[in-house]
């Protein structure tokens, strides 16, 4: 009796063990830091769809499919300009433009490259895609202790800018009484912003910047509310605009107080293994004296030119480091708390987080995919989409918006 009873408690003590093992067992193991793949600079290591459990079939019926989306804009990133934001009130280029190539793009799975089309080496402009990496420069400035809080006013912040204008003279008498610096915070409305508003597209900055005032970037329908518009109260209304986009430029520039391209390939561009043949472009106006030195504060994107120009291999590099929450082999280069901001949704407009992070809480833009997806979106459509549960990164250059969904649903197909 004594030997059936022991057995029996063996038996009872063994089977919850042998159930949790077999649970073990059946559940994969997620890569450890170390197992996980990311390119070295000279070498971004490809792979076939099946080597990693894709279907070729619908990988390649994705790439048919986006090159199908292709946007109609004309090529002529110039021509294109004049057609669109160039109709605005003081719409005219200030910055450079360059025609843009055929549809492209990457798809990057665990890492490595499954697929491509177009031309990946080109580089083009991005258009909005640049306000990813400004917001990123903030980022960097604030894992610094640089900015203490992105609930701080912006204005304490602040340095009087002068700006560098050739030919200017500070003699004549017509220029008696004007404000020689400029102050971008200074008025008791623009005092009340803070760095989180400027990151979200809620500041409701008010002023001209570089010769754009901020209601003349995508203006309301009613021309007569133009000058007399009523300001709303900072972080109550989200607007995208980009004179107050290039107001964050000129703001973190004065934080840094070195060139910001400068602070980008330092800090994140080199150390994920980009490319030298990316640039990023202010206007032919926004030069400033820093230090005793001219520098030019960056657009946030290509709405009059300018922006940044780049690649998509390198447009890849940085979705794979969206993906990965900053990290980047065993160096975090942005905080992880930095990324956990950007991806919240700002209040009064929940598919928004951080510029240019668009979130997918609703899943409007893309019903085909998880809520957690997020991209970054600039015009003609360049678009980042990071897609972490699936461990996935797909490029897409001049993609028509409404082929958004439909090129992730095709390639989310592919795993099925």
């Amino acid at each position: 009796m004594k030997f059936v009873y022991r057995n029996f408690l063996l038996l009872w003590l063994f089977i919850p063990g042998l159930v949790l093992a077999q649970k073990k067992k059946s559940s994969p193991a997620l890569p450890s830091p170390a197992e996980i793949y990311f390119p070295s600079a000279q070498i971004w290591e490809r792979r076939s769809p099946e080597s990693l459990g894709l279907k070729a079939a619908k990988i390649k019926e994705a790439i048919q499919y986006a090159i199908e989306q292709e946007s109609p804009n004309p090529r002529s990133m110039e021509q294109s300009h004049y057609q669109s934001f160039g109709k605005e009130p003081f719409g005219e280029a200030v910055g450079p433009f360059k025609d843009r190539g055929a549809p492209t793009g990457l798809i990057i799975y665990k890492g490595y490259i499954v697929a491509e089309w177009g031309e990946p080496a080109r580089v083009d402009m991005t258009h909005s895609v640049t306000k990813s990496m400004l917001s990123s420069t903030v980022g960097l400035a604030f894992d610094r202790g640089m900015i203490k809080s992105v609930q701080d006013t912006v204005y304490p912040y602040m340095a009087p800018i002068w700006v560098m204008e050739p030919g200017k003279r500070f003699d004549r008498a017509e220029s008696f009484g004007q404000p020689q610096l400029l102050e971008l915070f200074s008025t008791p409305h623009n005092r009340n912003i803070t760095w989180d508003n400027l990151l979200r597209q809620t500041s409701a900055w008010q002023g001209t910047l570089w010769g754009k005032p901020d209601w003349a970037d995508r203006p309301a329908a009613d021309a007569k509310t133009w000058l007399n518009t009523e300001r709303a109260t900072p972080g109550t209304a989200y607007e995208y605009n980009d004179t107050r986009v290039n107001v964050l430029a000129l703001a973190t520039l004065n934080i840094w107080r070195r060139p910001l391209p400068q602070v980008l390939k330092e800090y994140i561009m080199d150390p994920i293994g980009a490319s030298n043949t990316w640039r990023w472009f202010g206007y032919e106006s926004s030069w400033v004296l820093m230090d005793g030195q001219v520098v030019q504060s960056v657009s946030g994107g290509g709405h009059w030119g300018g922006g940044l120009f780049i690649n998509a291999y390198d447009m890849g590099r940085f979705g794979y480091l969206s993906l990965h929450k900053g990290k980047w082999k065993n160096q975090q280069l942005l905080s992880e708390e930095w990324f956990n901001m950007a991806t919240t949704p700002t209040p009064v407009q929940v598919g928004y987080g951080f510029m240019n992070f668009f979130l997918n809480t609703e899943q409007k833009t893309l019903p085909s995919a998880p809520k957690n997806v997020f991209w970054h979106l600039g015009n003609g459509n360049n678009v980042i989409f990071v897609l972490p549960d699936q461990d996935l990164v797909i490029v897409a250059r001049w993609l028509k918006g409404e082929g958004m969904d439909g090129l992730v649903k095709r390639v989310l197909a592919a795993r099925e």
